[in-house]
């Protein structure tokens, strides 16, 4: 038989057939037919008992109400739908709840004919017959269409052959599924088992390899395999160093969403696995587990209020402009000085939430008048400063800038939401401004000493408006980031760059962040400088030859790894507490309060105007050793500003041999 179904499939009319899988009318009518067969097997036995022969219109009637009942419990559970791409069990599952259900239906229908005609429409026990027999012709109908459908696969076959990560069920599932394809792009030859047992044994039909690390590679070879593919429900292990044994061997991983999330309710998409499968991106072995959000916090607070965002079309801003729009603002005032990024945005919220309601409000937060506008015509409810300039080397060549538009900037966005009386306001800072290294972390850690100071100034006076500081590391796929920056130079051929190979930095998503950043906003009281807990620090290194590596590539071979020292104002590692600060827990694990040291409203209020005086004037050495001043843990690297740190010194130093009496007339 098998060697018959071969030479059918052979030929190039068959290989040219295009039907991706049984039509549902087609399988709808052999059930129907099936029924018809079964009923009529036992008219037929039940023709020869006189007691129970029936005339030919009742045996038409007997039969349509048969095929009536099949036709609706079928169209109900939809049985006759995707039994190409779905497992055995499913289908059994389907199979076997249409007959029940048409065998209860049958009865009653029959136990009423009874009762009201005085007559039964059919012996009982013929009922139960057919059902039986159907069920059986249905089961077999249904295997030899997915056996057709499997020979006639690997007749045209070009796909990439798989494993399947495990052996659970929803393995199962996703490698019948696969298998089932006909124009799919992978072919699984069997599966991936992490636990021990009997060597390449098999399962359901798939072959079952044990894994070993030090024999994958060899495994993957041998059987010509070109990918390891698993689904969500595998990607902790991922994530927590499985992969790297696939990524150092330079085998090709790919991830799916749970299988079910692909049961297309049309014909058109019952065969569309295969698109929804995904190489498997470094962001996806950086993320941690899912952050569990008090989202009715946020939703409570959020909904029907109107929320001011500025640099509301960076990476962090758009994020919150998007969470804040799900949970309803009633209002939305986007400020941003970017142009095109604010019309790019602008399109997307009318795509996605047509029904918000959102203002797009150019300027910049330099502007305090301009930023005043906006406050007096909106009167936001809550403020969400993202508005800032972040990367390190570009602040170290233009530290007026820095200062003007994050040290500045804030000041102006504060001062207003406390004069418009905003319930919160919201800063975002870096775990750059702890023991700042650079220009960028130190106007940082000044905005956080402004807005905290200010807080406890104003609270004294009795004003309502909460400051509160959200302060973390990295995260992935912003706007310069590093990982953006790796991918386009291995898509160029390399060499792909670092600036030492012992730097290491802490990641987080997007998504995560603005998250955490709306529910720290939401339950501060103010005065808070909140932290995130930010996972394990990556080794940018390692991170490099993972991204080769799952390009398909070898470090340092096929794509060179090259160091080119630290950049002005870059350190080693960041951190997100200074070494005098301790936290303090909340109701959220993943968000702490960080104890920092408060400073005097009206101190903070001269040394910042002073240093913003010297930043107006360009006078760049009295404005960064105004700042080296005010914040003395503020200690440059890698860049020209270390001389002013020598000469900090070197009067300290002057000061420590002069006599008490010298520095008393001095």
């Amino acid at each position: 038989m098998n060697e018959l179904l071969d030479k059918i499939f052979e030929f190039k009319w068959f290989r040219a057939f295009k039907i991706k899988t049984a039509p549902r009318w087609m399988v709808l009518l052999c059930d129907l037919i099936i029924v018809v067969f079964a009923f009529a097997l036992i008219a037929l036995s039940d023709s020869s008992d006189v007691d129970v022969a029936q005339t030919p219109a009742t045996l038409i009637r007997n039969l349509a109400i048969f095929i009536g009942v099949y036709m609706l419990t079928s169209y109900v559970s939809k049985s006759y739908t995707s039994i190409i791409r779905l497992s055995v069990i499913e289908d059994l599952y389907r199979v076997f709840l249409v007959v029940v259900c048409s065998t209860i239906l049958l009865i009653i229908i029959n136990v009423l004919c009874l009762v009201i005609g005085g007559s039964e429409l059919y012996r009982f026990w013929s009922i139960l017959i057919v059902g039986a027999i159907s069920f059986a012709f249905l089961v077999m109908e249904r295997l030899l269409i997915k056996h057709l459908y499997a020979r006639m696969n690997q007749a045209q076959s070009t796909k990439r052959r798989v494993l399947v990560l495990g052996t659970s069920l929803n393995s199962l599932i996703l490698a019948n599924a696969l298998k089932s394809e006909v124009r799919g792009m992978y072919e699984p030859i069997g599966l991936l088992s992490l636990k021990d047992g009997k060597e390449n044994s098999t399962l359901n039909g798939f072959t079952v390899y044990k894994f070993d690390p030090e024999t994958i590679a060899n495994t993957f070879v041998e059987n010509s395999i070109h990918a390891l593919i698993f689904d969500s429900s595998n990607i902790e292990l991922m994530r927590n160093g499985f992969a790297d044994h696939f990524i150092k061997n330079n085998l090709a991983l790919l991830s799916i969403n749970k299988i079910e999330e692909y049961e297309g309710e049309d014909e058109k998409d019952s065969d569309s696995i295969s698109t929804h499968i995904k190489e498997v991106q470094i962001e996806d072995l950086l993320g941690r587990d899912q952050i569990q959000l008090n989202n009715t916090l946020v939703r409570n607070y959020i909904k029907g209020s109107v929320v001011l965002i500025t640099g509301a079309c960076g990476s962090i801003g758009s994020e919150i402009v998007r969470q804040v729009a799900s949970y309803k603002a009633k209002h939305i005032i986007l400020i941003d000085q970017a142009e095109t990024p604010m019309h790019d945005l602008s399109l997307e919220m009318k795509e996605r939430f047509p029904d918000a309601n959102v203002t797009l409000f150019m300027g910049d937060v330099q502007n305090k008048n301009r930023m005043e506008k906006a406050f007096a015509k909106f009167k936001p409810d809550y403020v969400f400063h993202a508005a800032a300039y972040k990367h390190v080397p570009m602040m170290e060549l233009n530290p007026t800038e820095g200062v003007l538009t994050n040290v500045l900037g804030t000041k102006n966005m504060a001062d207003l939401a406390l004069k418009y009386e905003a319930r919160k306001f919201v800063m975002i800072s870096t775990d750059k401004a702890v023991n700042p290294s650079n220009v960028m972390g130190c106007t940082k850690r000044l905005a956080e000493i402004y807005t905290q100071s200010l807080f406890f100034e104003a609270k004294a006076r009795g004003a309502k408006t909460q400051f509160i500081t959200t302060r973390f590391g990295n995260v992935l796929g912003s706007n310069g980031s590093v990982i953006p920056i790796f991918r386009k130079q291995i898509e160029k051929g390399g060499p792909v760059t670092i600036t030492h190979r012992d730097i290491i930095r802490y990641f987080m998503t997007i998504p995560e962040a603005c998250s955490l950043v709306l529910e720290a906003g939401c339950m501060g009281h103010g005065g808070e400088i909140y932290i995130f807990d930010m996972g394990k620090p990556v080794k940018i290194y390692d991170l490099a030859t993972r991204m080769i590596s799952l390009a398909g590539l070898r470090p340092n071979i096929d794509i060179k790894i090259t160091e080119i020292g630290l950049r002005p104002g870059e350190k080693l590692y960041e951190e997100l507490l200074n070494d005098k600060e301790k936290t303090m827990p909340t109701d959220n694990e993943k968000i702490m309060i960080a104890k920092v040291r408060t400073y005097d409203y009206q101190d903070v209020c001269n040394h910042i105007d002073g240093i913003i005086y010297y930043a107006a004037n360009d006078r760049i050495h009295d404005m960064i050793l105004a700042m080296k001043e005010f914040v003395p843990e503020y200690k440059s690297n890698h860049s020209e500003f270390e001389e002013i740190d020598k000469e900090i010194t070197e009067h300290q130093q002057q000061e420590a041999k002069t006599p008490e009496s010298e520095v008393y007339y001095s």
